[in-house]
């Protein structure tokens, strides 16, 4: 995987999904804040699956967000979403 991998997340922990500074708005605009949950595509129920993606094999979690959102190309409300860890940062309990 790649040698940016971010931190390892496990299913309940809060998150907030973080803009793209180098990309535009995307992938989530509004950065929300959501919950780890099991990953649908995960045989073991894990919260993760392996992805490949253009920089290399990555994490992408399934988050279920606190309030339905719109992604950066208009499309949505989506309730959940498969997001890839490097736009995954901790969240604060609020």
């Amino acid at each position: 995987m790649n040698d940016e991998q971010s931190a390892d997340y496990q299913a309940g922990e809060r998150v907030r999904i973080r803009r793209d500074n180098e990309y535009g708005p995307g992938p989530w605009p509004a950065e929300p804040t959501g919950i780890v949950a099991a990953h649908p595509a995960s045989a073991d129920g894990a919260p993760w699956v392996i992805t490949q993606v253009a920089s290399g094999l990555r994490r992408t979690y399934w988050i279920v967000f606190d309030e339905p959102q719109f992604d950066a190309d208009g499309d949505g409300p989506y309730g959940t979403s498969e997001v890839l860890d490097k736009y995954l940062e901790r969240a604060e309990i609020e």
